[in-house]
């Protein structure tokens, strides 16, 4: 992966995709669909057959990433289909390590989507488990572990916990950060897909303290505040 990335490296556009997401690691300036191609062609040559190989392997490109393709190429990884069975509980010390250490919506929104995985693919008494760590994790100190808790079922439709969701949501209504009630907003936009009564029941309950933004976003796609109330 890394020998792939130095060579795809377009000099004239990594400053601008580092600036573009204010970040301190800087970029080979591989656009993403290079990335896939150099992704895929990386893993046929080199298969990785259980699972202690593949974290491994993910915490090698996580830890030692000199630049941040690298990283997206650990999260790409851990999202292939064929590795997803490896999305389990013993899974979760290394993902809560890269949204610790990613810390960056752009990391930490594709760690969600694999926590998520791990969430839904379990056996009842792991997804008990994990749903009591989410809970935690809603109250954390650390902004992004919070934001994992409340985006973490975006793809779930139907199968969303709404006693998780709203308590997710519920421990941050106080939060004024800009990604938190983000969080807040899309979590509830992207459950309005599978059941807008609900969300703009939830909205009219809760408006008072929903800030704007979470309520622009929750209700985005199903119309705004005065629709809701009709």
């Amino acid at each position: 992966m890394r020998a792939g990335l130095r060579e795809a490296a377009d000099p004239a556009r990594a400053p601008k995709m580092q600036a573009y997401m204010k970040s301190t690691m800087p970029y080979y300036g591989v656009p993403s669909p290079v990335q896939g191609t150099i992704l895929r062609a990386a893993v046929a040559a080199h298969p990785l057959e259980d699972f202690a190989t593949w974290r491994d392997t993910l915490l090698a490109l996580w830890r030692g990433a000199t630049h941040r393709e690298e990283r997206y190429a650990a999260l790409a990884l851990a999202d292939r289909r064929a590795y997803r069975r490896h999305l389990t509980r013993d899974a979760m010390p290394m993902l809560e390590e890269f949204v610790v250490t990613g810390a960056w919506w752009d990391l930490v929104d594709e760690t969600a989507k694999l926590i998520g995985e791990v969430l839904r693919g379990g056996s009842p008494l792991d997804r008990a488990g994990l749903t009591a760590e989410m809970r935690r994790w809603c109250r954390d100190a650390h902004l992004w572990k919070r934001r994992v808790a409340i985006i973490c079922q975006l793809r779930f439709k139907a199968d969303t916990d709404l006693d998780l969701l709203h308590e997710a949501i519920e421990a941050n209504l106080d939060d004024r950060d800009f990604f938190i009630r983000k969080a807040i907003g899309w979590a509830l936009r992207q459950h309005a897909k599978t059941d807008p009564a609900e969300v703009r029941h939830y909205v009219l309950a809760h408006a008072d303290r929903l800030s704007g933004l979470s309520i622009r976003e929750a209700l985005k796609n199903i119309g705004g505040l005065a629709a809701a109330e009709c």
